[in-house]
């Protein structure tokens, strides 16, 4: 029912991962979910991130794959419209249950942000509402059809928003796409279904913020003052748990207890090869999938 994009592929693309959105940078941004698309290594995953619309007024379609006949999976593209079209009754979350749109609503020219399914700051997005979104699919299937795909049909309303005047996706959304696409991190291949960028505030987020690191004299590979003391301080929180551990239970730990605090080690030692890791990669431009006060997809 979609322009698609034909190629002959055989197999799924990946479910949905959960990540956390980004706060919104400010009024007039749209929230994009992220997706997996296609490249001749397979499937990556290109991040969500919050966009302005080609024009006032105009709602994102995301797109979707749908088995097609012949045994192939079809990208149909998303687009920008003036009413929510035919996604392929795809949870992406944060507002795009499957049907529709609950994340907000154009009123006069000025977008209006619901907060209750939107990472909102409102010291930088002023319009906003808290309205309760009930969610009846809660899957993570990311296609449309055949084997173990979602079964929704297009409704009439969605038919009729297929047959407006359509925005092709921005130049800053193609080429959004275009960087995750050189981007190993990102695919299923390599990621196993859990990229290493899942989601940003803004394209190119990433490249602006390693630009800072650099200009404020932070070398790849290092941590800011700030963050060593978040680590010194997740350090700190596991260090008062041995002790109070081990006052409860007369200086010594039981075997539970034990495994619990190597578990704790071990993940913040994770996150401090991560976060070193992460920033010795040049060039990718990609910010943390995760952000402090973010909102995970539901």
């Amino acid at each position: 029912m979609s322009a698609g994009v034909f190629v002959n592929i055989t197999i799924a693309p990946p479910a949905l991962p959960v990540y956390t959105q980004p706060i919104c940078p400010g009024d007039g941004y749209l929230w994009t979910p992220g997706y997996w698309a296609y490249g001749p290594d397979g499937y990556y995953w290109v991040p969500g991130v919050w966009v302005r619309p080609p024009a006032v007024g105009m709602l994102w379609t995301p797109g979707y794959w749908a088995y097609g006949p012949g045994g192939f999976y079809i990208f149909h593209a998303g687009y920008w419209g003036p009413h929510i079209g035919f996604y392929g009754g795809v949870h992406y979350g944060f507002g795009y249950t499957g049907v529709g749109y609950e994340g907000g609503y154009w009123n006069h020219g000025v977008f209006a942000y619901n907060r209750s399914v939107n990472n909102i700051n409102v010291v930088n997005v002023h319009n906003v509402y808290n309205k309760t979104v009930i969610v009846n699919n809660y899957s993570k299937v990311s296609y449309n059809g055949g084997n173990g795909g979602l079964q929704a049909r297009a409704n009439a309303r969605e038919e009729a928003a297929f047959h407006e005047r359509h925005y092709q996706p921005t130049s800053e959304q193609v080429s959004h796409r275009d960087v995750a696409s050189h981007d190993r991190g990102q695919l299923a291949s390599v990621n196993h279904g859990r990229p290493q960028t899942m989601a940003m505030s803004r394209p190119g987020a990433r490249a602006e913020n390693q630009q800072d690191r650099i200009a404020n004299g932070v070398r790849s590979g290092q941590m800011t003052a700030h963050e060593n003391r978040n680590v010194e301080g997740r350090e700190a929180n596991i260090n008062r748990e041995v002790r109070n551990d081990r006052q409860a239970n007369n200086g010594r730990l039981t075997q539970q207890e034990r495994q619990q605090v190597n578990r704790q080690q071990n993940h913040v030692s994770r996150q401090i090869y991560n976060d070193k890791h992460n920033e010795a990669r040049q060039g990718n431009p990609h910010p943390q999938a995760r952000e402090e006060g973010g909102r995970d997809r539901r």
